[in-house]
């Protein structure tokens, strides 16, 4: 069986490794970027099953890798969830324009972390 592989784009260290510890040791294969160039890149060369992206990271902006992600695959494109400190209700509207799934504000917990991840996955 394959695993769900999905792609965590985070610039703070210490979130970077919490998300990944506790993806994986739900059992899924986590591949992490510290900066938007390095997201994007993954995201349009790899093929991954979710895509996790911050907003605010060095090179391009999470909402902006969410549009070209989306634009590229269109209806097969992976499910995007934003993690973000910028939680006012602009904020995430401007995500779902984006054409995020999901949006997550931080701080979070990690067990509704997994929750949306997994309804993000399975629906």
């Amino acid at each position: 069986m394959l695993m769900t592989r999905i792609l965590v784009a985070e610039d703070e260290p210490h979130i970077l490794l919490l998300i990944q510890r506790k993806l994986e040791n739900a059992g899924y294969r986590v591949t992490t970027a510290t900066n938007g160039n390095d997201a994007l890149d993954l995201a349009l060369r790899e093929r991954h099953d979710l895509l996790l992206l911050d907003i605010l990271m060095p090179g391009r902006e999470g909402l902006e890798i969410c549009k070209e992600v989306k634009d590229v695959y269109g209806e097969s494109a992976p499910p995007v969830i934003i993690i973000s400190a910028l939680g006012q209700q602009i904020d995430v509207e401007a995500g779902i324009s984006a054409g995020a799934d999901d949006y997550i504000i931080k701080p979070f917990s990690p067990r509704a972390l997994l929750e949306r991840v997994e309804a993000a996955l399975y629906r």
